[in-house]
């Protein structure tokens, strides 16, 4: 039974593969599948990333002032508030990764010519990402936006390896004539840390 179950696993896993393989030498969206990404691209490392909104958002200094204040009101205000900032800058970012996601999985890959180590190392970083998203995500609706520092410094930093993966792959369209959309290669704010 065992044996039968071993086999049955590696066939599903050789299915998987194949289907992959298929898939992979189609493109999917064109165009506007690669403005999109692109626009993502832009927005993740110009809007949502940048360390001082990151630091800003999920700052303990802020906590500490109104706790400071010892007015329950302006606390009940401030933490709701707060909390909604977290979500909105994690369901954003989860949305802009969504749509590189979207890029790589059908028009990138064809176009990119992409490595298999970088592919992997791409379906690595979408996977944590998008996990860590959901998981700070459930821990913001819990305990509030101070609840996992650890978890905002994650998924910032595996959304910054996306994005410098995604940009190297995306570095064709400069040849496209596609530079003003989102800015050009070089124009793409970098990450700081």
């Amino acid at each position: 039974m065992l044996q039968l179950l071993f086999f049955l696993g590696v066939g599903g896993l050789l299915f998987v593969f194949l289907l992959a393989l298929a898939r992979r030498g189609k493109a999917v969206g064109g165009a506007r599948a690669l403005i999109g990404a692109r626009q993502a691209l832009y927005t993740l490392r110009s809007e949502l990333l940048p360390h001082d909104l990151v630091v800003r958002i999920f700052a303990r200094e802020d906590l500490e002032f109104v706790l400071s204040l010892h007015s329950r009101a302006v606390e009940s205000i401030f933490f709701t508030q707060r909390r909604r900032v977290a979500l909105i800058w994690v369901e954003r970012v989860q949305a802009q990764i969504r749509h590189l996601r979207h890029l790589h999985l059908g028009s990138a890959r064809f176009y990119a010519r992409l490595e298999f180590k970088t592919e992997l190392s791409l379906a690595w970083n979408f996977m944590i990402l998008l996990f860590s998203c959901r998981a700070l995500k459930a821990a913001i609706l819990i305990g509030g936006p101070y609840a996992a520092p650890v978890m905002v410094r994650t998924v910032a930093d595996a959304a910054t390896r996306v994005c410098e993966i995604s940009s190297e792959s995306l570095a064709f369209l400069t040849g496209a004539g596609l530079e003003g959309v989102g800015g050009s290669t070089g124009s793409l704010p970098p990450h700081s840390a």
